[in-house]
């Protein structure tokens, strides 16, 4: 089945923004926006979900901080005890002070990491992806916005679109 869509590319942010809102308020759908930077409220203004990404983090923060009590535990109080500088290795709450800092850093450190690879499988960005840009000039100074046609009439849309601030546009046949 074959569904085409609209390619409307801007040559600004803020006309873009507005762009999405006039499209969003005639009921089209649009399928993808394609930009050379985040711009700020465009999630809110094609109606997306929040993310959950943040939910993420925090679990894979948690996920460090306990490889770090479960590891100091392991190594500095059980394994092999030791007397630095004339302090009991007798409990892990006696030397959580200077645990501190290694449980702050593997907190972190597992976050960060891990949240490196959430992002790439949530995006589908894998080493050797072929790019998926429809134009090359959204990576620089572009923005494209594609609307899928459905049942609408071509011409109608693509006048609205022009009248939305848009500087080219083009009719695609996506197979």
């Amino acid at each position: 089945m074959a569904s085409k869509v609209i390619q409307a590319i801007y040559t600004d942010d803020d006309l873009l923004l507005q762009a999405v809102k006039q499209v969003r308020e005639a009921r089209y759908r649009i399928g993808e926006i394609y930009t050379p930077f985040p711009v700020h409220g465009l999630d809110k203004a094609m109606g997306l979900a929040p993310t959950r990404l943040a939910i993420t983090a925090f679990i894979y923060g948690l996920v460090g901080l306990s490889v770090a009590i479960a590891m100091m535990n392991f190594i500095m109080i059980e394994d092999w005890p030791m007397d630095i500088g004339g302090k009991p290795s007798f409990s892990f709450l006696q030397n959580m002070p200077s645990f501190v800092p290694i449980m702050f850093e593997l907190t972190v450190f597992f976050a960060a990491h891990l949240m490196v690879f959430t992002f790439f499988m949530r995006s589908k960005l894998w080493p050797f992806k072929t790019a998926e840009n429809p134009d090359v000039r959204t990576t620089d100074d572009h923005f494209l916005m594609e609307v899928e046609v459905a049942n609408h009439n071509t011409e109608d849309l693509t006048d609205f679109l022009f009248n939305t601030g848009a500087s080219e546009i083009k009719l695609i046949d996506n197979k």
